[in-house]
């Protein structure tokens, strides 16, 4: 029986870099964010929720336009979500059936308690970087206003009340060469 391991954090605490270190060690990772967006690309439906808003460039859905509507308004961003989520619950299940021979797969999931995804894993890792670090490289990264960053932080359940329903903590306050991943999740 495969073992299935969530890898989730909120924004830029570092899950895309614990996802990074998994692979080179040769496991299989599922990016809910990678298929969150390629549905948002492929999506009909989301387009139509939309239409009356400045979310779109030549013709189709700007993420980024979009990202800025939906962090300001949390009930536009519940309606996409409510959208999202069930088609990423789905490619979630058919990554766990196409690997059901793997002695333990992982899925990097920004989002896994928000959505309610939890009940779906045997174990979940929590990638936690204090709030100050993960604006610092959140505005590094993305350009956006601080007030924007500091909207996209608040939009996510609290790290603290994470730390409580995780199996796993990695922190990752230091650098690249300082995160390590426990030995423990891979076998």
């Amino acid at each position: 029986m495969v073992r299935k391991i969530a890898i989730t954090g909120n924004i830029a605490s570092g899950k895309s870099e614990v996802q990074k270190i998994i692979e080179n060690k040769g496991f299989k990772v599922l990016d809910a964010d990678a298929a969150a967006h390629e549905i948002l690309k492929n999506s009909e439906e989301i387009p139509r929720i939309f239409k009356d808003y400045d979310v779109f460039e030549n013709g189709k859905i700007s993420r980024k336009k979009l990202g800025r509507l939906v962090f300001a308004n949390e009930n536009l961003r519940r309606k996409l979500e409510a959208v999202i989520h069930p088609q990423v619950r789905e490619k979630i299940k058919d990554f766990f059936a196409a690997n059901k021979t793997e002695k333990v797969v992982f899925a990097a999931i920004p989002l896994l308690f928000e959505a309610n995804m939890r009940n779906m894993f045997d174990k979940v890792v929590l990638v936690y970087a204090d709030d100050e670090i993960r604006l610092e490289r959140l505005l590094k990264r993305s350009g956006c206003t601080r007030e924007h960053a500091l909207t996209r932080m608040a939009s996510q359940m609290p790290q603290d009340e994470k730390i409580k329903l995780s199996d796993f903590v990695i922190y990752n306050n230091g650098t690249l060469e300082d995160l390590r991943v426990p030995s423990e999740l891979f076998s």
